[in-house]
């Protein structure tokens, strides 16, 4: 169904959602690894100084979202985990759109730590 007097749907944006202050527990933290795939047609200065005037530093990560880490790879990007409570995807979600989109393509994966299962599995192999 399509709404408006011209027959044409529009879109309604929901407002950002409020900063939480829910913390990650072994029952509720999930780990998000965040791709930020610059645009390599464009100077690396003019993507800085975009970030900075949509204040992506100054909001991203949010207050109370671990970065677990965050690393550079040559012709990727930055690439980001971290671990948050799983109420507050929305909002990881939200600042990236807000401050990061333009200067990045942003990509999303849910994440686990299988480190020591993987060193677990190698040493029973030895």
């Amino acid at each position: 169904m399509l709404l408006g007097s011209a027959g044409w749907a529009t879109a309604q944006t929901a407002p950002p959602p409020p900063a939480g202050t829910a913390s990650a527990t072994a029952d509720n933290a999930v780990m998000l690894t965040v791709f930020l795939r610059h645009d390599q047609s464009r100077p690396l200065a003019d993507l800085n100084a975009q970030l900075a005037r949509q204040g992506f530093y100054k909001a991203f990560p949010p207050p109370g979202i671990e970065v677990v880490s965050w690393t550079v790879v040559m012709g990727i990007g930055q690439i980001i985990v971290l671990r948050l409570p799983a109420s507050r995807l929305r909002e990881v979600n939200r600042v990236l759109e807000d401050t990061a989109w333009g200067a990045y393509r942003t990509e999303f994966y849910p994440t686990y730590d299988y480190k020591a299962v993987g060193l677990g599995e190698h040493e029973k192999a030895r």
